[in-house]
C-alpha cells in the first residue's frame, strides 16, 4: 500500500467503496487521515466497516465538519449526464474534489528516493481500445527482462494498492478517461495515448470531453515521452501538440498500424504483420509479428508498437523487447486464444463490447464460427457488414439475437440462446482450419454479471467440447 501524503490529521470524505476507493480509504488511514466513506451500495459499506473504517451517509450535513477532501471512485459521475448529489454537495461546501488518481501522484515519491541509484518511473496508457493488453504487455516485458515492475490502475490493483517504489522500479498503470479527467495531480514520466472512438460519451458530454478528458495526460500531466497513436485526427492533433522539436519530434513517438509514417522523428508502426522502427529518417529495427500467438490481427500489433516504443524509450535493445514479445501469452477475454482442437481455433474477445471492439477481431482471422450478441448498443452490429465475408456462421446469443439476426441479412446464423449452446454449435460445424470466436459486440449484463464472467462461461464451454 501507499500511504497517501498531505492529509495528516484531516478529514477527508471517500465516495465510493469498490476496488480504489476501498483501498484510497486505507492508503489515506495509513497516512494518517481520518476518511469517512459513503457508498450506496450496503454490501460495500459492510466491507468497509469490516476494515474498520468510518461509514456514515454524506448525503447528510453533519459529516461534513471539517472534511478538506473528497474523494471520488471512477464509476461515479462527476459532472455528465449529472454529477452525483455528494459530489454537487461538496461544490455547494468549496470542498476539493479528487480521485485516487490524484492521491497517487501527490503521494508516490518519498524522500526514501533520495536513497536510491536509480529513480522509479511512472508509465501510465490511455486510449479507447487495446490500453489493457499493452499494458500487461508491457509490464510482461519488462518483468522477462528481469527490470522490476509493477502493474495496476485500471487494470489488476488499484493504484494507491500498489507497493511503495523501489530503486529503479517501472510501474505501468492503465488509466480510463475517468480517472484521467478528475485527477488534480498528473505527473507521468511517459504517457502512453493509444486511440480514440466513440465510448463513454454521455459520461462526458460527447466525443470532445472524452478526448479532452485523455488529452490532461499529456496537457497536464507533461511526460518526458510521449507515445501517441495517430491513425486517428485526434491523435495527429495530439502528436502535434505536443511535440516541442520540429526536427526530431521530441518527446513524442509516433505509432501506427497499418500507415507507415515518414518524417525525421521517431516511429513505431506495424504494415502487413511487420513491426519497424524509424529514427531520423532511417529503419533502426524490424520485427515479424505475424507468428506471434499472443498478438494476432492489426489492433495487437498496434499494442505491440506502443509496447515497443515504451520500452525502447526506457533504453532496452530491440532483441529483448522481440523475446518480449514472443512470450507474452495474451490477456484474458482479449482475443485470447484458449485453444486449438482437431484444427479448430477457440479465441475469448468477450471484452469486445462495442461493434469497434468486435471489428479488430473479426479482422483478426478469417472462416470464423462469431458467437455474438447480448445487451445490445446503439447500432447494434450494422457498421461490421464489411465484414461479414469473413464469417461461415454466426450463433446468436442474449437479449440482441432477433435484433442481430435481422442486421446480418445473408449471413448463415442460427439463435444460439446461450454462450454455452453456441459453442456446442459452433464446435459441430467448424472444420480444421475454421476459427471459433466469442467477440459479442455487446454488454453482458443481459446474461452476466461482466464481460469476464461470459468469457469464462465460454472458456468452460471450449473446454467441456474439448474433453467430451
Amino acid at each position: 500500500m501507499i500511504p497517501v501524503r498531505g492529509y495528516d490529521g484531516h478529514k477527508v470524505a471517500v465516495l465510493g467503496l469498490g476496488r480504489s476507493g476501498l483501498s484510497a480509504a486505507l492508503a489515506l488511514r495509513a497516512g494518517g487521515a481520518t476518511p469517512v466513506c459513503w457508498d450506496d451500495n450496503q454490501a460495500a459499506r459492510d466491507q468497509a466497516e469490516a476494515e474498520g473504517l468510518l461509514v456514515t451517509d454524506l448525503n447528510k450535513d453533519k459529516p461534513w465538519e471539517d472534511v478538506v477532501s473528497l474523494i471520488v471512485s471512477p464509476g461515479i459521475p462527476h459532472l455528465y449526464p449529472q454529477a452525483h448529489a455528494i459530489v454537487q454537495k461538496a461544490w455547494g461546501m468549496g470542498v476539493v474534489v479528487d480521485n485516487d488518481i490524484g492521491l497517487f501522484f501527490r503521494s508516490y515519491a518519498t524522500p526514501d528516493w533520495d536513497k536510491f541509484d536509480v529513480m522509479p518511473k511512472v508509465i501510465c496508457i490511455t486510449g479507447s481500445n487495446g490500453k489493457s493488453t499493452t499494458t500487461a504487455l508491457i509490464a510482461h516485458i519488462l518483468q522477462e527482462a528481469d527490470k522490476p515492475a509493477q502493474m495496476g490502475g485500471n487494470i489488476g490493483r488499484g493504484v494507491l494498492d500498489l507497493d511503495p517504489a523501489s530503486d529503479g522500479e517501472i510501474l505501468v498503470l492503465e488509466l480510463s478517461s475517468y480517472q484521467i479527467e478528475l485527477a488534480r495531480a498528473l505527473a507521468p514520466d511517459m504517457a502512453v495515448f493509444m486511440n480514440l472512438t466513440p465510448d463513454h460519451l454521455d459520461r462526458h458530454g460527447g466525443i470532445g470531453g472524452y478526448f479532452a478528458a485523455k488529452r490532461r495526460l499529456f496537457s497536464e500531466g507533461g511526460p518526458d515521452k510521449a507515445i501517441i497513436g495517430v491513425d486517428e485526427p485526434e491523435g495527429r492533433y495530439l502528436a502535434n501538440q505536443v511535440r516541442q522539436d520540429s526536427k526530431t519530434g521530441d518527446p513524442v513517438i509516433a505509432i501506427s498500424s497499418g500507415r507507415k509514417l515518414q518524417g525525421r522523428g521517431w516511429s513505431v508502426f506495424a504494415r502487413k504483420g511487420f513491426l519497424a522502427e524509424w529514427r531520423k529518417g532511417r529503419q533502426v529495427a524490424s520485427i515479424d509479428l505475424r507468428n506471434i500467438q499472443g498478438l494476432p490481427g492489426a489492433h495487437n500489433h498496434q499494442n505491440a508498437c506502443a509496447a515497443y516504443a515504451v520500452c525502447r524509450a526506457l533504453a532496452m535493445a530491440p532483441k529483448v523487447v522481440e523475446a518480449g514479445l514472443r512470450s507474452y501469452g495474451g490477456l484474458a477475454h482479449r482475443c485470447q486464444i484458449i485453444a486449438t482442437h482437431a484444427g479448430v481455433t477457440y479465441v475469448n474477445d468477450s471484452k469486445a463490447t462495442n461493434a469497434d471492439a468486435a471489428q479488430k477481431a473479426l479482422l483478426a482471422f478469417k472462416n470464423i464460427h462469431w458467437i455474438v450478441g447480448g445487451q445490445a448498443k446503439a447500432g447494434g452490429i450494422a457498421a461490421l457488414a464489411p465484414q461479414f465475408d469473413r464469417v461461415a456462421k454466426a450463433y446468436l446469443v442474449g437479449e440482441a439475437a432477433n435484433a442481430f439476426a435481422d442486421q446480418l441479412s445473408d449471413v448463415p446464423h442460427e439463435k444460439s440462446g446461450s454462450v454455452e449452446a453456441a459453442v456446442k454449435a459452433a464446435a459441430q460445424n467448424a472444420k480444421s482450419g475454421d476459427v471459433v470466436l466469442l467477440a459479442p459486440a455487446c454488454a453482458s449484463f443481459d446474461q452476466f454479471d461482466s464481460f469476464e464472467a461470459r468469457g469464462d462461461a465460454f472458456v468452460a464451454a471450449v473446454r467441456a467440447v474439448i474433453n467430451g
